[in-house]
């Protein structure tokens, strides 16, 4: 199996069967701060990917209601997520990264909810915990107090 190309519109598995699309990203490159010699002043290595969460047709409706209002604090301009990397001096594996990070976002926020906790009967020994380190905590602090009669 050979590396996705730049021009595949099969991105990254979000899950299951479900990829993120490439042709949906919209890229944005600009110069990266910090250390990397005269390099940093002459290329745009930092990236920011942009996909337009509320208008996808890629993922199931579900899991598009489901990553919208879970990512809603980090969604721009009514829907659109952004993610930028700039952690190497070559853009090409600041794409990378964006676009993985991006997959792993998705992926998060369209997982189906975790069951309901059901909540169960304290076990005996636990409420003898609780209770020992109630009555031990108790006696530390009256040995604190000052000495009666004094």
């Amino acid at each position: 199996m050979s590396a996705p190309h730049a021009g595949d519109s099969a991105g990254p598995v979000i899950r299951g069967a479900v990829r993120l699309p490439e042709a949906e990203l919209r890229w944005r490159f600009t110069r990266s701060s910090g250390a990397g010699g005269q390099h940093v002043n002459t290329t745009d290595t930092r990236v920011e990917a942009r996909f337009d969460l509320a208008a996808t047709r890629a993922l199931p409706e579900e899991w598009k209601r489901r990553a919208l209002d879970r990512l809603a604090g980090r969604l721009v301009d009514d829907g659109v997520l952004v993610v930028r990397a700039s952690e190497h001096r070559s853009q090409w594996r600041n794409r990378q990264a964006a676009v993985a990070r991006m997959a792993a976002l998705l992926a998060e926020a369209t997982a189906p909810p975790s069951a309901p906790r059901r909540p169960r009967r304290v076990s005996r020994a636990a409420r003898e915990r609780r209770l020992r380190e109630k009555r031990r905590r108790g006696e530390l602090k009256r040995g604190r107090a000052a000495p009666e009669g004094d």
